[in-house]
Order: structure tokens, then sequence, then C-alpha cells
């Protein structure tokens, strides 16, 4: 990851930057440190759940990596790898594609483990502990190393240990209900055929 020097005193200064690049960033103490690209197989294991969300609430409200969550702590903000909106967020991400603490929340934010124990604790630990401060209903850690999905439902305040999900078990959500597939066919389709 590409660090740049540039300082930022305030979440609305960083909002108003632009580098004239398409990079994302996550504001960590109050510098920029660039997002790594996803890599393939994440991306079709996300685009894969993207299409099963889409047919319950339409593609409107399905985002996928290039939605920005402002967040408490460090880093000020996350960019999940799918996140199902609700309804008055599609009005409200017009201009630009982030949640700010002060609108509603998510209902649902995926993201895709990458190979790596720093991305593993980071995944597991650090961004749940965020979005379980933020209050987010439901936090899923998508393991293609492991092929489960571990669903984080929040229940007064806290995601307690969720449903681990693997095999033929259907994915399920309680903010829509099941999406009419089982673990294995999220990672079928993304898995390697050398």
């Amino acid at each position: 990851m590409a660090q740049l020097k540039q300082r930022f005193l305030s979440f609305e200064e960083y909002l108003s930057y632009d580098d004239g690049t398409e990079n994302l960033y996550e504001l960590f103490n109050g510098e920029l440190i660039e997002v790594s690209p996803e890599s393939g197989f994440n991306v079709e294991i996300a685009t894969c759940l993207l299409l099963q969300f889409a047919l319950l609430v339409g593609y409107q409200r399905v985002r996928g990596h290039g939605l920005e969550l402002e967040v408490r702590g460090e880093p000020r903000n996350r960019f999940p790898d799918l996140t199902l909106i609700r309804e008055e967020h599609i009005a409200l991400l017009k201009r630009r594609n982030t949640i700010r603490l002060a609108m509603p929340l998510p209902l649902v934010v995926v993201k895709i483990v990458s190979p790596g124990e720093v991305q593993r604790n980071r995944d597991y630990v650090a961004k749940r502990m965020q979005y379980q401060d933020l209050g987010i209903p439901e936090y899923w850690i998508v393991n293609p190393q492991e092929e489960t999905v571990l669903v984080l439902e929040l229940h007064e305040d806290s995601y307690g240990e969720g449903r681990l999900l693997q095999g033929t078990d259907i994915l399920d959500t309680a903010q829509l209900g099941s999406l009419s597939i089982a673990t294995a066919s999220v990672f079928a389709g993304a898995k390697d055929d050398d």
C-alpha cells in the first residue's frame, strides 16, 4: 500500500480532497493509506453475492467495493466488499458514494477475507469492532480459504458468536430472508481450475 504525505485534520477535509485518480484511500491518523485492489477471486465471490442480493432488493440497493463507510476509530473509513443499503440511501449516495455517521446505517456489510494473518485479524477483529460499534445489523465475513460465511447479527449492541455457514447451508439474512443459494455455490465459480 502506498502512503501519501498529505495530512487531514478532519473527515470533512478528507472528503473534499480529490487527487484526480480513482484510487480508494483509508484515512488513518490524518494520513491517506491507499486501499489495495481486490483479487479476481474475491471479486468473483462478491459479484456472485451481489447478484443474489440484487434479486431480492434490486440492483440500486446493493453496492460493491467502491462504497465508503465512515466509522469511528482508526481508520476513519472502510470500503466493504459488498453493502446492502436502505432505500433512502439511493438518493443520499447520488453525489458521493459515502455513508456518513449521521446517515441511516446500511443493513448488511460483507467482507471477503484475503489470505494472510494481518488481513484475517483486520477482518475478524478490527472491522467487526467498528461495525458493531456503529450498530450495523449484520456483518458477513466470507472466508474463501475455509469456504465459510460467518453471519454476525447484532443483538443488544453485540454481534456475539454468529452463525457459521458452509457446504449445503443456505445463505440467509435476518434483513431479507433466504438468498436461495448454498454456501458452497458462492465459492464454486471462483475456484481455480488448475
